[in-house]
């Protein structure tokens, strides 16, 4: 495994950072062409539900499908950055087991 000594940034570090702009999660843990399609997907799904609804609807229903992709994105960093963070623990528990 290449990323043994090379520590990946928290799981919760991924979240809050993918809470706050949607797809940078995705370019910490180091896949930025799917951090770009998830911001520009959100940005299209944003734009396509506002022009489908109405101004008797809310602010989060006129822009509910870059809401749903920003989630979506939100929970792919997470998993991403937590299998990354057990696999590192896990290969920093074996390396110091061989020791």
């Amino acid at each position: 495994m290449k990323d043994q000594h090379h520590r990946p940034p928290h799981p919760y570090k991924v979240l809050a950072i993918s809470f706050f702009l949607t797809g940078m999660g995705q370019v910490v843990n180091g896949h930025p062409s799917r951090g770009l399609m998830m911001a520009f997907t959100a940005l299209s799904l944003a734009w396509v539900s506002y022009n489908l609804t109405g101004v008797d609807h809310s602010f989060v229903g006129r822009f509910a499908g870059g809401f749903m992709i920003h989630a979506i994105a939100l929970m792919d960093a997470y998993r991403h950055a937590r299998i990354r963070w057990e696999q590192w623990k896990h290969a920093q528990g074996r390396a110091a087991g061989a020791v």
